[in-house]
């Protein structure tokens, strides 16, 4: 398999009281924090792309772009589902949405971009 457009992944997560924006100190709300929502956005994102990269590469986030337009309370599940929309050579651009037992709850897109996984480890330790 390969990177292109179209590939895509699913993922669904308990909110949990570390999940929320009071634990991670975005907010003082047992609510779903927007941090979290971002990490699960990043995770299926990742997932998207397991069995398209070739052996030492990986992806690194660069660009977050996501509205969280309803809260979550703790005990609702979330299910995140991202698609990769646009490859322009190394750069990924996905479109993600997250959705409770309610309501859609966040949509947005995420750039991530492909680097061999040695070379970027090189250069971030100097």
């Amino acid at each position: 398999m390969s990177v292109e457009a179209g590939l895509r992944a699913r993922i669904e997560r308990e909110v949990t009281e570390f999940d929320t924006a009071g634990a991670l100190g975005s907010g003082d709300v047992p609510v779903l924090a927007s941090p979290r929502l971002v990490a699960w956005a990043e995770e299926a994102c990742v997932a998207a792309l397991d069995d398209a990269l070739k052996t030492g590469e990986t992806t690194v986030g660069t660009e977050i772009r996501l509205d969280h337009l309803q809260s979550t309370p703790v005990g609702d599940e979330v299910t995140i589902s991202a698609v990769l929309e646009a490859v322009d050579g190394r750069r990924l651009t996905f479109a993600v949405e997250a959705g409770d037992s309610r309501a859609i709850i966040a949509r947005g897109h995420l750039v991530r971009v492909l680097v061999d996984r040695d070379r970027f480890l090189q250069r971030v330790a100097g």
